[in-house]
């Protein structure tokens, strides 16, 4: 069974590291029902500069898929009298309000621990305790503007690894700025993740659900922009897992970082473009992007398993086939994900978008699909090739990651890509702002009445596109991402400028992936367990390219033998070259999540041995490339 291969590879953690295992819930034989909570409407009652809120922690039925669909049971939070929602109710007020909480706990035999009830910034060790049956009190001022929440437990167990029934005990606090008013187009979303137990009567196995808003895709909301408009997000990952962003086809900025109790808003000079960024477990982050082009597009985690059908709390249906597996509420068929995915309408307006003017002549690839081999012994390994005039490469040649393509800026590309896989396949341009048709998530990217499908068994697709930025960039698989893109279904792009060569003696390629050999997953750079050594001249400046495309957060550190930590200077982020004064040397690990890319520059000094540390922290390897000075 798939499933079961999934939990055999480690991917689905189905227990904590931390805190104690759920415990019988005494209550009615009928649970009420959980809605999702869209965070559009603050909960409580202003008046003359005070929020009085009623809070009440219950037990109900959440379902993440259809309201109608398989329900798992949960702890959450209500308004007094109101039903159960999922996340808990918005608390929203302008920087200098009183807040006036109560805080009712209905379980019979729990005790609430809640944090985030107390003007911001705020302490840790800052909590309210509300005995079983009890109710508490709380008055305080706001504090800082910022984007917050409140998180309650009823385990003891931390945030980090809390997947139990008390898992979706949250809501987000916002506050915001005296005399500024909120844009129509902000939008606030609350990751979620829990664990469901094992069904005895269905003998279903013990999965993971995950949530934005209450909902996991194809049932999420959909967000309707039209061209020209500003957006902005505030997302809350109140979650026991990270989860690295991904907008599809356009860069968004990060205006503000931080957590449940503080938050950092960025100066502009500190504000990064970007298409993936990695939030911890706990992180709060603002984001501010254009829709500058009409189309479907997604944002979603990056990764595969936090989007695989996997997450279905009951066996997935053919896509298209009843309307919940690859199907979504507007009928948006033909690509079965799950979880955290939104997605995004941007309808046109005669407004011009971002779209670079075409030079030359197409940039013309014929890019392989197919079984392939690797330097490991696996089963589920494929891999992308380079073909020449219609003749394929042999097997042997087809290594993982795929070949570096390369095009050019403002030059259209025509990239035909050929499925020799005895199932569907398409690819996704990664981080590179293109028309929503040849975005490659099936069933979905394109506009109504021209919707992209997934490329067939021995079919092809064309993809067309003009690159607007020169940068790092990458390739991947966007249909059964957990299974495809583990299996090897990758590779690295690079853009360049107009008339630039790429200068393979100046340029370091580093692709971090995860393979499956013996059904155990395992980390692998440049498709190898084991890397190559990394040769560089001396008193030469080299330019790094690191791509995350692999299963876990991964950080990357070029050491010297005593460990220390050579300085490398950061140029790029998602192939967007970095501002000033973000471009500065570093001389700690840089922290990565899936779908993130960097690019550093080094300037090689004398001749030494360093090495090149690819370290996964919450995964079982951690890989070592020898850099070589000479």
């Amino acid at each position: 069974m798939r499933f079961q291969m999934i939990l055999a590879l480690g991917l689905v953690p189905l227990l904590p590291t931390g805190g104690a295992p759920p415990r019988p819930v005494a209550g009615p034989t009928v649970l009420e029902r959980i809605v999702s909570n869209p965070n559009r409407a603050p909960a409580g009652r202003l008046g003359h500069g005070v929020l009085t809120i009623r809070l009440e922690l219950r037990t109900g039925m959440l379902t993440p898929q259809a309201d109608d669909g398989p329900g798992l049971l949960v702890q959450a939070f209500a308004e007094a009298g109101k039903p159960l929602q999922v996340p808990g109710p918005l608390v929203r007020v302008v920087e200098g309000t009183v807040i006036h909480a109560t805080v009712h706990n209905t379980l019979p035999d729990s005790t609430l621990v809640l944090r985030g009830l107390h003007p911001r910034p705020g302490l840790p060790n800052d909590t309210l305790q509300v005995a079983p049956g009890a109710t508490r009190d709380v008055r305080f001022t706001a504090g800082a503007p910022g984007t917050y929440y409140y998180w309650g437990t009823t385990t003891g167990t931390p945030m980090e690894d809390d997947r139990w029934l008390d898992s979706q005990l949250s809501g987000a606090f916002i506050v915001d700025p005296a005399g500024v008013r909120p844009s129509k187009k902000e939008r606030i979303f609350v990751i979620g993740l829990g664990l469901r137990p094992r069904d005895a009567r269905t003998g279903e196995p013990e999965r993971e659900f995950m949530v934005i808003n209450g909902k996991s895709w194809p049932e999420t909301e959909r967000l309707d922009y039209a061209v020209g408009d500003t957006v902005r997000w505030r997302w809350v990952n109140a979650s026991a897992s990270s989860h690295p962003m991904h907008l599809h086809g356009f860069y968004y900025e990060v205006d503000s970082r931080g957590s449940w109790a503080a938050d950092t808003v960025y100066t502009p000079e500190m504000r990064r473009q970007v298409v993936t960024e990695l939030m911890p477990p706990g992180g709060t982050m603002t984001a501010r992007w254009v829709a500058a082009r009409p189309g479907n597009w997604v944002f979603h985690c990056h990764f595969a398993f936090h989007i695989s059908n996997e997450l279905f709390m009951a066996a997935p249906h053919p896509a298209g086939t009843d309307g919940h597996a690859g199907q979504g509420t507007d009928g948006a068929a033909g690509h079965a994900m799950a979880g955290l995915v939104l997605g995004i309408r941007v309808h046109p307006t005669g407004k011009a978008g971002l779209a670079a003017a075409p030079t030359g002549e197409p940039r013309t690839l014929r890019l392989v699909v197919r079984p392939a081999r690797a330097p490991i012994d696996s089963a589920h390994l494929m891999s992308y090739a380079l073909e020449a005039d219609d003749r394929a490469p042999a097997v042997d040649s087809v290594l993982i990651p795929g070949p570096l393509l390369t095009l050019e800026r403002g030059r259209p590309a025509r990239i035909t890509v050929v499925n020799r896989l005895d199932e569907p396949t398409a690819v996704h341009w990664h981080g590179i702002e293109l028309e929503s048709y040849p975005d490659g998530v099936p069933g979905w990217s394109g506009t109504p009445g021209r919707v992209f499908q997934a490329i067939a068994p021995g079919d092809s697709f064309t993809a067309k596109f003009t690159p607007p930025r020169a940068g790092s960039f990458m390739y991947h698989a966007h249909a059964d991402e957990l299974i495809q893109i583990l299996g090897g279904l990758y590779g690295p792009l690079v853009v360049l400028a107009p008339g630039e060569t790429f200068d393979t003696a100046a340029n370091r390629l580093v692709m971090v992936g995860s393979l499956i050999e013996h059904d155990t997953l395992h980390g692998v750079v440049n498709g190898r367990r084991e890397p190559a050594p990394i040769e560089l001249r001396a008193a030469r400046t080299y330019r790094f390219r690191l791509f995350n495309i692999g299963d876990a957060r991964t950080s990357f550190a070029l050491r010297r033998p005593d460990s220390s930590i050579v300085a490398w200077r950061a140029v790029a982020k998602d192939g967007a070259e970095l501002p000033p004064a973000q471009a500065v040397p570093r001389t700690e690990p840089t922290m990565t999540g899936p779908g993130e890319i960097l690019d550093f520059e080094l300037n090689a000094g004398a001749p030494e041995d360093l090495v090149l540390d690819v370290d996964a922290p919450f995964a079982p390897w951690r890989l070592a490339v020898p850099v070589r000075i000479r």
